[in-house]
């Protein structure tokens, strides 16, 4: 494969795994195709040989997470508020409203927690490739992975509480 088709079939392959990830780090839509478009730039001017495809999705995974990173420390993203956040963005996206809502959740909290829980639940990866991924140690991301788990489910549970309470009183 010449590097122009690895860059393409990369694309192909992995653009809406790249997109979901750019998206669930930045919270915003348009952020997360300009990040997209980054990654798949920076591979097809810096070509790379990887061992196989798992080795091909880790490091677009990693070098999207380092792109969302660059771009929360940013000027741009500190000082101004994404189209996305004023528009209804929830109709791009294509998932249930349950799922809509844990995914939500999920964005409430902390960056780190949320970076990990993506990873492990939604890619489905490990805590050893997670720390691979993120440049943890190990025992960082299992700590990371399980403090997140926690928050939501304390989260999740306040909401359940919640709304029992406003069932109860419309009875």
């Amino acid at each position: 494969m010449n590097n122009d088709s690895t860059a393409l079939y990369a694309f192909r392959k992995y653009g809406n795994t790249v997109l979901r990830a750019a998206f669930a780090f930045s919270g915003s839509y348009s952020e997360a195709e300009d990040i997209v478009q980054e990654v798949f730039l920076s591979l097809h001017i810096n070509p790379r040989s990887f061992n196989d495809d798992e080795h091909l999705k880790a490091w677009l995974l990693r070098v999207t997470v380092n792109k969302c990173k660059n771009l929360r420390r940013s000027f741009r993203f500190s000082r101004t508020c994404s189209l996305d956040e004023l528009e209804n963005s929830e109709a791009i996206c294509e998932i249930s409203t349950k799922g809509r809502e844990l995914r939500e959740q999920i964005a409430a909290l902390p960056k780190k927690y949320a970076q990990v829980i993506y990873l492990h639940y939604y890619e489905g990866y490990s805590i050893k490739e997670m720390a691979e991924i993120t440049g943890k140690n190990e025992n960082t991301v299992g700590s990371l992975l399980r403090r997140g788990r926690e928050k939501l489910r304390a989260e999740l549970e306040r909401e359940d509480e919640i709304c029992r309470e406003e069932i109860i009183k419309t009875l």
